[in-house]
Order: C-alpha cells, then structure tokens, then sequence
C-alpha cells in the first residue's frame, strides 16, 4: 500500500480551495491534506463587482476558512514566513510543515503604495473593504469626472475594470445623473483584454464607447496628488478626476520571490500543461505564476484558468500517491462572464493557448449570462467554500 503521505497548499483562494477539496474527495483520510491561509476567511472576490453597486453585502461574499476542516481538511491559519522549495518545507507563524507535495497558490499581492498618492485618492477595487467604500460613497457622486484606473500590468481579472467602468454607468443612469458624470478608463494595456485576442478586445472596447465611456490606453500612471485630484502619467501628462477607483500594481508574494521559485519575471514559472515547477513535487498554481503565451503576453490571472489547474494538479498528485490513475492536464482552455450592467452580462470563452493568438470569442450580452453568474456565485459557496 502506498505510504501516507502530506500534501500541504498553500494559499485559501479559488486554486488553493479547489485543490484541497479536490484532493481530499480522491484520497482516504490516511492522507494528510493541509490548507494554509493568512486570512480567517475565503472573500468570493468576483462578487466585489456587485457589492460596488450596492448588489451585495459584504457578509454574504464571504465564509469562514474553517468550514472545510468538516471535510477532512487541516486548515492553518498563519503567513507563510518561508518556503524551501528543495525540502517541500514551510513556515508558518512560527510553525514548519513538512510535506511531500506542496502546492503554491499564494495568488498575488496588492500594492497600491507602490504608486505615489493612489492609496489616499481613490477606492482599491480589488479588496472587500475599498469595494465596500465605493458602494458607500458612489451615492454622492452626481457631477465631474470618474475615472476607472489600472496602474499596472499584469493584474487578475482582466475584465474587472471594464465590467466596473460599465456597472457604474449603470448605476448613474438609474439614479439620473449619467448627464452630469464623465467616465474615463485610463490603462496601460494597448486595448481591453488584448490577450484574449484582437477580437474579444475589439468587442470590449466597443461595449464601453457605446456607453459614452471614454478608453485611454497606453497610460502608464506615475503618481496621484490626491489634493490636486490629478493623475501623472509617464508621458508627462495630467488628467484630473474627481472620483477615482482604481486597480493596484500586483506583485508576487515576497516570501514566494525570496524562495528561489520566483524567476527573472518575479512570478513562479511552470510546465503550461502539469503546473509543475522546477522542484519535485511542487506545483504553482493561479496568479502567483506566469505562463508564456505564443503572442508574447503571458495567461491572464484568472480564477477560471486558477480553478482548471487545481483540478489538474489535483488529479496529478492523487494518481501517483494512489499508484493508479492517469495525470491531470490544464489545456489552456478558460471562460468569464463580462457584466455590462442592466442585469445583463456577456460571455467570453476559448482556447488561450491557440496560436498565434488566442481563439477567444463573447458571446452577446444577455439576461442568460448574468443569471449564469448569479448561479456561479451560488454553486461555488455550495461546492467549494
């Protein structure tokens, strides 16, 4: 019989989730299954989008990590100080876990301060308390100009700030004061979603224009004055703004770079198909990691492709543990819902690892489609939280 074995993940988000619950549904309780998380909680962060506009409480995005220790699963809740990734050998708030797989879904951090006076101007779309703050404060906003800001590249969910741009709009036009509100979507990206392929972008841009929202790609931020209410760019350039919510610059856990798992790109390199690093038995998986693409951007971090590879690697490692069974495989393949608002939404999907480019198409916004997340939201917090 195989010896029992210790599979520890790390990170409680959609890959590290999935994996967990994944694993534990394909090995018997001899096999110890490990779920390290600094938070006490998993936040459903698609829903944030929601939540903006008064959709959603925060409460109900929200569960408690510990609930899957129900399922066999030993949850540990701490900040991973260190990984030996030679050892397969963690710390965590001054406990070592040894293991003999180790999955790394630490997914990315956030780091506003990175850009002078971003923190202190806008509202961080990306974390439940600056979503929670522009449902809160959007109400008084009845003139100016709103910006939608992404400040750097690469950052997850790359319709996030074009559902946003298109979520707001919609909620100034229920309260009657669209007139008197200019949109702006300012991004270093060349076009939306530019690595889903030139037609999916062309759709996204189209979408936003239609609503009277204007699209300024190729603006790298530089600064915020918050008091001046202007951005800087690095052409030199200033835009002012008067209501500002923006995406911030992401980066690789620092613990995850000091490991010697981060390369030159400052994210976990792995094998496009296994999710395997350069060390045995460890595995990265989600936004902590970069994947190469043929058009020369790399995969978007996107729950749908973090989720699809911890099925995979899951599959993997219960195979060789288990002595039986055949490998996992991520195929590239991904999709996401695009909100338009109106209670209506689009759908993108397709082959990301096509070459020379991505074969990815929306499909129309429709009523379907939202309904279609509103039934995602549901299904995740009953299968996987």
């Amino acid at each position: 019989m195989p010896a029992d074995k210790t599979i520890t993940i790390l990170g409680g988000g959609v890959g590290g989730l999935v994996t967990a619950r994944e694993l534990r549904g394909r090995l018997g309780r001899e096999h110890r299954i490990v779920l390290v998380d600094r938070e006490a909680r998993h936040v459903f962060s698609p829903s944030f989008l929601w939540l903006m506009v008064g959709r959603r409480r925060p409460e109900k995005i929200w569960r408690d990590l510990s609930r899957v220790s129900r399922k066999g699963i030993e949850v540990v809740r701490g900040a991973v100080t260190a990984i030996d990734p030679e050892s397969r050998r963690v710390e965590v708030a001054g406990r070592t876990i040894e293991s003999d797989y180790l999955v790394v879904s630490l997914g990315a951090d956030l780091e506003p301060d990175r850009i002078p006076g971003l923190a202190a101007a806008g509202h961080n779309l990306y974390t439940l308390e600056g979503a929670t703050e522009i449902r809160d404060t959007r109400l008084g906003l009845d003139h100016g100009r709103l910006v939608v800001l992404v400040s750097s590249m690469p950052f997850k969910c790359p319709a996030a700030p074009y559902e946003a741009a298109m979520l707001l709009d919609d909620d100034l036009r229920k309260r009657g004061v669209r007139d008197n509100v200019e949109m702006t979507v300012f991004s270093p990206e060349p076009g939306p979603m530019g690595v889903a392929g030139p037609e999916m972008s062309g759709a996204v841009r189209q979408m936003i224009e239609d609503r009277g929202i204007e699209y300024r790609p190729q603006h790298q931020v530089e600064s915020v004055d918050p008091d001046a209410r202007t951005l800087r760019f690095n052409d030199g350039s200033e835009e002012p703004f008067d209501y500002l919510v923006y995406i911030p610059p992401h980066a690789a856990p620092q613990v995850v770079r000091d490991s010697g798992l981060a390369g030159e790109t400052g994210w976990v390199s792995v094998d496009r198909h296994t999710m395997e690093t350069g060390f045995e038995g460890v595995y990265a998986i989600g936004d902590v990691t970069t994947i190469p693409l043929a058009m020369g951007l790399p995969l978007p971090k996107a729950g749908t492709f973090a989720l699809r590879q911890a099925r995979a690697v899951a599959q993997t490692i219960a195979a060789e543990v288990r002595e039986t069974g055949t490998s996992g495989r991520f195929d590239g393949f991904g999709e996401c819902f695009v909100e338009v608002g109106g209670g209506k939404a689009g759908m993108g999907s397709g082959n990301f690892y096509a070459e020379p480019t991505p074969e990815v198409k929306l499909r129309k916004p429709g009523r379907i489609w939202h309904i279609g997340k509103v039934l995602f939201e549901k299904r995740w917090f009953n299968r996987w939280a």
